[in-house]
């Protein structure tokens, strides 16, 4: 059982890995090429770039996060739907493992996000590992999904405030 939880684990690490390769993150580079009128007024003077730039920086990453992650959320239910009608015991490995991979995603696509969508978008890849490591202990867990579904909705109110 140790053995298939690092073999999982290892899945998901790499899978965080490649993922956050693949779509980085904007970067300050934007606003120094096209500054904002706040950035402009404050560049003669020598100052720093005003906080509303770095908020409206912060906001358009927020906003992605939150799209990126509920399409992850939406794919993985359809990948889990997929795995578990593989019936047990071969089953309930794969819904495992697509549990921790879609934690992972989720994960990823949380970096650079607000603190509130991040700390829900926490609790959402933690319930997500919870199934993970039932569906990984029985070959017939059926585990609640209520706690996930509680995260997610805290998820869709952090992401709504943005």
């Amino acid at each position: 059982m140790n053995r298939t939880r690092l073999v999982l684990t290892g899945v998901a690490v790499a899978a965080a890995i490649a993922m956050a390769g693949c779509d980085p993150q904007p970067t300050s580079e934007g606003t120094a090429t096209s500054p904002s009128p706040a950035a402009s007024s404050a560049a003669p003077t020598g100052g720093a770039p005003t906080t509303a730039t770095s908020a409206t920086a912060n906001d358009a990453t927020t906003v992605k996060a939150c799209a990126d992650i509920k399409k992850d959320i939406k794919d993985n239910a359809a990948k889990i739907t997929k795995a578990e009608k593989i019936g047990p015991p071969a089953g309930h490995f794969a819904v495992s493992a697509q549990w921790a991979a879609g934690s992972v995603a989720i994960l990823a696509h949380s970096m650079g996000a607000n603190q509130a969508v991040t700390a829900a978008s926490e609790k959402v890849q933690n319930e997500m590992m919870g199934l993970s490591d039932a569906y990984n202990e029985s070959a017939d867990a059926k585990p609640s999904k209520k706690a996930l579904e509680a995260a997610i909705k805290e998820l869709d109110a952090a992401c709504s405030a943005t």
